[in-house]
């Protein structure tokens, strides 16, 4: 294990999702180690720390992936509060769901439409 990369990965994880994102780590702690590594390494010290893009750019385009698959709700939460942390404005995120309806459909965006809204909540209270 490159513990460079491991400790590029958790400073990133910290930046763009804050404690959401260690507790996706932790639970992940107990049934596979290695999984909560992985997703430390690879999406934080790879690819989240290029450059090219800027974390609302990465995030916006998170956010869309997300909305666009599904069937993420955990993880679009996650990256739902990680696009308010790196500067995008709610009305921004709002805009890219509703992109997504275009390409994704009414279900998609609307489901991710909803997790926005328990995310606001959380953060409200």
């Amino acid at each position: 294990m490159n513990s460079n990369r491991l400790e590029q990965g958790l400073q990133k994880l910290h930046e763009i999702d804050g404690e959401a994102g260690q507790a996706v780590i932790n639970s992940l702690q107990h049934i596979c180690p290695d999984l909560a590594r992985l997703t430390i390494e690879f999406p934080f010290a790879d690819v989240y720390s290029r450059p090219g893009l800027d974390l609302r750019a990465r995030e916006i385009a998170t956010v869309a992936a997300l909305t666009a698959l599904g069937h993420c709700a955990p993880q679009l939460k996650v990256h739902l509060n990680a696009a308010l942390n790196v500067g995008c404005s709610e009305e921004e995120i709002k805009e890219v769901i509703i992109q997504m309806a275009v390409y994704a459909g009414f279900p998609a965006s609307l489901n991710a439409m909803f997790a926005f809204a328990e995310v606001l909540e959380g953060r409200a209270g």
